[in-house]
């Protein structure tokens, strides 16, 4: 099913990958994933030093450790984000922070999701299996804010 979008050339659907691909790999949107990277990187060792405290020191489980260390990474990423990675976006400070926040929450649902299966069914340790869910993570929540809630792209 190809669904119209508005804005886009005659013939294109919002389903149409040529067009996100073109959308998403420009140097401009290369720009944003480099500092979104640079951010991305310093929250997420502050998450990680969050997620390693409360397990080691508080006797937190894991997951919920994991949870709690991705939302404090994550409101910083969100003033960082909205005054450098997406400098030149018209979106207001309250709107842009709760779609934010509702871009956050997919990537927390696909963090908490993939964390859970790996710690679970693989013999990985734990801090080792954050990194490898925030990749994913990661890239998911830039496209959305970058498309979504930013505009930029």
């Amino acid at each position: 099913m190809n669904l119209p979008s508005e804005g886009m050339a005659s013939g294109q659907t919002a389903l149409d990958l040529g067009h996100w691909v073109a959308r998403f790999f420009n140097r401009r949107v290369g720009g944003m994933l480099w500092r979104n990277t640079v951010v991305s990187c310093s929250v997420f060792v502050l998450g990680l030093g969050v997620l390693w405290a409360l397990v080691e020191y508080a006797g937190m489980d894991e997951v919920i450790a994991a949870g709690v260390g991705f939302l404090v990474a994550n409101t910083l990423h969100y003033l960082l984000g909205r005054y450098w990675i997406f400098a030149e976006s018209q979106r207001k400070l309250a709107s842009g922070y709760a779609i934010f926040l509702i871009n956050a929450g997919v990537g927390l649902a696909v963090t908490m999701a993939l964390f859970w299966l790996l710690i679970t069914f693989t013999p990985m340790h734990y801090l080792l299996v954050r990194i490898i869910v925030s990749v994913f993570a990661g890239l998911l929540v830039f496209a959305l804010n970058a498309a979504v809630n930013f505009r930029q792209v």
